[in-house]
């Protein structure tokens, strides 16, 4: 699975490598509540062919009839804006109140779209800056913590992978993980030091590695864009694994395992000289409660609790693990389900 950005991005480069006209559309600033977040991006080909997102689809729709119409005829970008009153969101599918600017920009084999591909499939983070007067583009080295930057002059883009995610076990689970992390434009570590697992690894868009898990962290120099997930049930990669990472400033590091299992893990963990505010940041048992039991539904499970991190949301209790197990066992009448 690849991310939308990276989709747009091989699209446009193809459509041109086949001879087609293409208009490439970036959500640039919003006010009040909009679909897509500024740096969200759409491809229109010449024949109304589209990739990516910039809103629930009514924008898409009309960006759409504006190429099958009238063609990509203009030779330079340009800035247009979407639901200004009220009845244009309506019309336009926004919120009640919101307005997305975005700007157009026809491309050519000058935008450098092969070269921004080429950059961004390297795994590298990039900054494009788009001249609005001329429409050329350049590229250079961008920081994780930059944005979209618009002034009506020139368009600032980010683009490759904000975020990385380390993996710790290269099983099953670990795969329809990944896959998603990947969709969700992570740079994907896997780290396994058993070559029974990682002979076999092949996931597209991560890294595989066979050092120790306790060594993968120290040399990662993670930091606030980073999220660690412990996938083993080995204590012995697991726990090297937690007891670095659980130090770091990382936004999110989980353990899969049942309630008795993290217990007995977190007892183990004070053993390394964690404080008590470390071992809180400790998610375990990994991921929200929506009664998953496939390796998929483990996956979608975990990665929802990495997002509602990402993002700032604190989730309630009850749709934890450890919540939503013992509230389902209070109302059963205090019974204790078995946990593997």
């Amino acid at each position: 699975m690849e991310s939308v950005d990276l989709e747009v991005l091989k699209s446009s480069a193809r459509w041109l490598d086949e001879g087609h006209r293409a208009l490439l559309v970036t959500v640039v600033k919003t006010w009040g509540s909009s679909p897509r977040p500024e740096g969200a991006m759409l491809a229109v080909r010449d024949d109304g062919l589209v990739v990516g997102s910039v809103s629930g689809g009514c924008i898409e729709d009309d960006l759409i009839d504006r190429v099958r119409r009238l063609g990509i005829e203009q030779k330079r970008p340009e800035s247009v804006k979407y639901g200004i009153t009220a009845e244009e969101a309506h019309r336009f599918g926004l919120p009640c109140g919101g307005t997305i600017q975005l700007v157009l920009e026809p491309l050519t084999k000058a935008s450098g779209i092969a070269e921004l591909l080429a950059a961004v499939q390297a795994g590298k983070l990039v900054a494009r800056t788009l001249d609005m007067a001329t429409g050329a583009a350049r590229l250079s080295p961008a920081q994780a913590t930059d944005g979209v930057d618009f002034d009506e002059t020139r368009l600032l883009t980010i683009h490759g992978p904000r975020y990385r995610m380390l993996v710790i076990g290269a099983g099953q689970l670990s795969r329809y993980l990944c896959n998603i992390a990947a969709g969700l434009d992570y740079q994907v570590t896997v780290c396994d030091p058993r070559e029974e697992y990682t002979d076999e690894w092949d996931v597209p868009g991560t890294t595989i590695v066979r050092t120790m898990p306790d060594d993968t962290v120290l040399d990662m120099k993670l930091d606030e864009r980073c999220a660690v997930i412990a996938l083993t049930h080995d204590p012995k990669l697991d726990d090297l694994a937690l007891m670095e990472a659980l130090k770091t400033p990382a936004f999110y590091v989980g353990a899969l395992g049942s309630r008795r299992n993290n217990a007995a893990r977190r007892e183990r963990l004070k053993e390394f000289d964690l404080s008590e505010l470390e071992l809180a940041r400790l998610h375990g048992p990994v991921g929200i409660y929506i009664g998953s039991r496939t390796p998929p539904e483990i996956a979608v499970s975990i990665l929802a609790e990495v997002t509602a991190a990402k993002n700032g949301v604190s989730l309630p209790m009850i749709l934890q693990v450890e919540g939503a197990k013992a509230a389902r066992e209070m109302a059963a009448g205090g019974g204790s389900a078995c946990e593997v």
